[in-house]
């Protein structure tokens, strides 16, 4: 290793000088036996050949590590130094570590993790709801990984109307509403390094470029091509851009300090303007972010969403039981906008999840409050509109000036959509009625979301299956205390996101209602294809009264141990596209009947038995890799979605699961 420009050279016993640098020589140690590495001065690459070996330096003997990588001489002399192992600082190591735990993906190389790390923290910028990071990061780490095909890019997310799309069919969702679309794409690369690399920023640009070429010019991986459907998917559907074109965004994160280098600033520029060549972007931001900015994100992923603002036009209201304080007044509409919004000025989505109605786009009444908007009469706003109800578990008064720290709006949706979507026409003269309510009480909560929730129709069913059976499900989860069998059911969004808990454990509405669908109602192919369905079918046969508890926990701890055996790579990725079938399969072999009366108490002791099975790791693993046997003999190696999520499918699946579970013939089966 020379002393001077750390050159690595060949070396099998004899002292060996770089031809082309004044380094000082190695003689490496009489252990080793075989050529240790090579290196080009040229090109100043080191191509790491050999796992160990020691020199014998003027300072001491001193040992390097080497873990098999393509190197620039810089890495490779940083490597040396901190004993073979990539540079890291220590509040970056201790983060990724927690973060590591909590997500379950500590069986990961550090590189992969790190991709995880850098793309959860990135996207989560843009997406408030709980999402899984092994849907938006390329490749897995396998040998074939290795060979290439991920265009440069560590992590992908496609978000629509401020949801996470991850399957083409998902699209389906927004489409068959007549909504229109509000799409962001985010591209991230992830590098372990104290430094920002020119080269690499190309390289990362050229294969987002290529991304959204029609004809490709880049090999690309599975998921790049999954992404690049739902991409071309997109574009089909411009006619359903009325508010702009796609936004994207580029993150390069290393552990490095960003200094504004002028040379690396412009290559990001470049990069930009290629992008906004294309005419496919409304805008396109490309942003480096280092250690610091790292940690400050991932931190900003642990913090509710709070503001502060002025309140001077207000009252307050006399004491009320389970209220720690509460104010009526008006706010000016500008002003108000500013608590939806993020510091990317976009609508925080995520704000209105205890809402009982979702934003109905411009029915007639949005449409009214629009015109209102675009009329002289604007300034009556605060007169004719009901006006919103924000729910702060803090809220901080000093003066006229509020700070408000996790809180929903839980009425005012439509409103509030209206308002933002129409920020131009506002003035300081649009004033918006404002309730403005401290409590941390569940059972207050959810009387003034059914209270002021009353002024257009809204069934007593949607109620209950959004507002109290929720509710219930969230104490029935809380129940186990058994750290194996916990799971968190995420009632209201982002309500775990502060505490220290293994996040693959939470369980969102969506995959509950999904992994209901499959397992207990024989519904697989109906989960992403026409999920729709499934949601007209919450407080029925989904969410509905007098309905147990139990198979919506055993639907979810099962789909909870089918995720982890994928993150462990027990489970090959090829069946993701049919995982809601595996579930279906999972619970047909291991009780081989269909399920009884779910408001029965047998559904009860029916549940309870699978329980044990999924509660015992080698058993659930057994179980579910058994299921996934037959997924593959029914696939016969057609694993496309076209083929898989079709209830003739379906049909096959279950003739398949109750073939394998037939008794012989002349033997009955014991039911249990």
């Amino acid at each position: 290793f020379g002393e001077r420009d750390g050159k690595w050279l060949r070396g099998k016993g004899k002292k060996k000088k770089c031809s082309s640098h004044s380094g000082s020589q190695v003689r490496p140690s009489e252990a080793v036996k075989r050529t240790v590495l090579t290196q080009s001065c040229e090109d100043r690459k080191a191509e790491m050949v050999a796992k160990t070996y020691s020199t014998h330096h003027a300072k001491g003997a001193m040992m390097v590590i080497i873990l098999g990588a393509t190197m620039t001489h810089q890495e490779s002399l940083r490597l040396y130094l901190s004993g073979g192992r990539t540079i890291m600082d220590r509040i970056t190591e201790s983060l990724l570590a927690e973060f590591s735990t909590e997500h379950g993906i500590t069986n990961l190389s550090e590189a992969k993790r790190f991709e995880h790390f850098a793309s959860f923290v990135t996207v989560k910028k843009h997406q408030s709801e709980h999402f899984d990071t092994e849907e938006i990061v390329c490749g897995d780490g396998s040998e074939q990984d290795a060979k290439g095909g991920d265009t440069g890019i560590d992590g992908i997310a496609i978000v629509v109307n401020g949801s996470l799309v991850t399957d083409v069919e998902s699209l389906d969702e927004y489409t068959s509403k007549g909504n229109n679309l509000e799409v962001l794409f985010i591209f991230v690369q992830a590098e372990r390094t104290s430094g920002f690399d020119a080269s690499k920023i190309g390289t990362f640009g050229f294969g987002v470029v290529d991304f959204f070429r029609e004809t490709p010019s880049l090999n690309r991986s599975a998921q790049i091509s999954s992404a690049a459907e739902i991409a071309t998917a997109i574009y089909a559907l411009a006619a359903k851009f009325n508010r702009g074109n796609p936004a994207c965004r580029l993150y390069y994160v290393t552990t490095g300090k960003w200094t504004d280098d002028q040379l690396l600033t412009t290559r990001l520029r470049a990069v930009e303007s290629d992008l906004i060549a294309t005419g496919l972007f409304s805008d396109v931001s490309f942003t480096a972010i280092g250690a610091d900015g790292l940690h400050q994100l991932y931190r900003q992923t642990k913090n509710a969403v709070s503001k502060t603002f002025n309140f001077p036009n207000r009252t307050v209201v006399p004491e009320v039981p389970g209220v720690s304080q509460a104010f009526l007044g008006f706010l000016p509409a500008l002003d108000f906008t500013k608590l939806i919004e993020d510091d990317n000025g976009d609508i925080i989505r995520g704000l209105f999840y205890d809402n009982v109605r979702d934003w109905q786009e411009y029915n007639e009444v949005n449409a009214e409050i629009r015109e209102t908007l675009k009329s002289a009469s604007k300034d009556m706003f605060v007169l004719m509109n009901n006006g919103i109800t924000i729910i702060s578990r803090t809220i901080q008064p000093t003066g006229n000036r509020f700070y408000i720290s996790d809180y929903q709006i839980v009425n005012g949706c439509q409103t509030s959509h209206v308002l933002f979507d129409n920020k131009s026409l506002l003035t300081d003269r649009v004033m918006v009625p404002v309730r403005l309510i401290g409590t941390q009480d569940e059972n207050v909560i959810h009387s003034v979301i059914k209270a002021t929730n009353r002024q257009t129709e809204v069934k007593e069913e949607q109620f209950f299956a959004l507002e109290e059976f929720p509710k219930h499900l969230e104490l029935y989860f809380q129940s186990f205390q058994e750290q194996e069998k916990k799971l968190y059911y995420e009632r209201r969004s982002c309500q775990y996101d502060r505490l220290r808990i293994e996040k693959a454990r939470i369980i969102t509405p969506p995959n509950l209602v999904r992994s209901f669908a499959a397992m207990f109602l024989n519904e697989p192919h109906r989960t992403t294809r026409n999920y729709r369905g499934l949601r007209a079918r919450i407080g029925s046969s989904i969410f509905g009264k007098g309905h147990k508890s139990e198979p919506y926990y055993c639907s979810a701890f099962a789909l909870y141990k089918l995720e982890s055996l994928f993150r462990s790579k027990k489970l090959e990725p090829k069946f993701k596209p049919a995982r809601f079938h595996i579930l279906l399969a999972a619970r047909m072999l291991a009780k081989g009947i269909e399920p009884p009366n779910i408001q029965s108490n047998e559904m009860e002791r029916y549940c309870k038995s699978l329980m044990d099975v999924l509660w015992d790791p080698k058993s659930a693993e057994e179980l579910i890799i058994r299921a996934a046997s037959i997924i593959e003999q029914v696939a016969a190696g057609n694993f496309q979605r076209d083929n898989i999520r079709t209830e003739p499918f379906t049909r096959k699946v279950v003739d398949h699961c109750q073939a394998a579970t037939r008794p012989p013939t002349g033997v009955k089966k014991k039911v249990s």
